[in-house]
């Protein structure tokens, strides 16, 4: 009989440590391939920032794939997806409307706006400083501490 009783709390101590672990939502993908037709479905979620090279073999890319993975906390923090297209020959719905020549790195605001475009790798920093100036993101900050801070009484 004990022996029935410690399997039945086994199985419910199994049973409840796989629904906690079933309640974490995973982490969304950082870096995904620019196959899309258009970015509407990041509207309002996500900051778009979209790598473009003739191969991925490209040495711009190769270093600005290095940057971004480097510094991947930075980008979480401010909605950034990362979207690659390194195959002209296929000629994406995203690579035919921003025309890129050679290596291109575009950044992307959440209202669907094209903020900037560089010519040559950019650092996280680099990337992170524009996108620090929005206004969209001035007001996630100044909303992030409106909550943090105690309510005064």
């Amino acid at each position: 009989m004990k022996r029935l009783i410690s399997l039945v709390f086994a199985g419910f101590i199994a049973a409840t440590a796989s629904a906690q672990s079933a309640d974490v939502p995973a982490e969304d993908p950082l870096f995904l391939p620019a196959d899309m037709a258009d970015l509407s479905e990041f509207q309002w979620k996500k900051r778009p920032v979209l790598v473009f090279a003739n191969s991925e073999n490209d040495p711009a890319f190769v270093s600005q794939m290095e940057y971004l993975q480097d510094r991947e906390d930075e980008l979480r923090l401010r909605d950034v997806i990362v979207l690659t297209d390194t195959d002209p020959a296929a000629r994406s719905p995203l690579r035919l409307r921003m025309r890129p020549r050679g290596f291109m790195l575009v950044l992307v605001d959440k209202e669907g706006g094209i903020e900037l475009r560089k010519p040559f790798p950019w650092d996280v920093r680099e990337i992170t400083r524009s996108i620090d100036k929005m206004p969209l993101r001035q007001r996630e900050i100044r909303e992030r501490k409106a909550n943090d801070s105690p309510l005064l009484e």
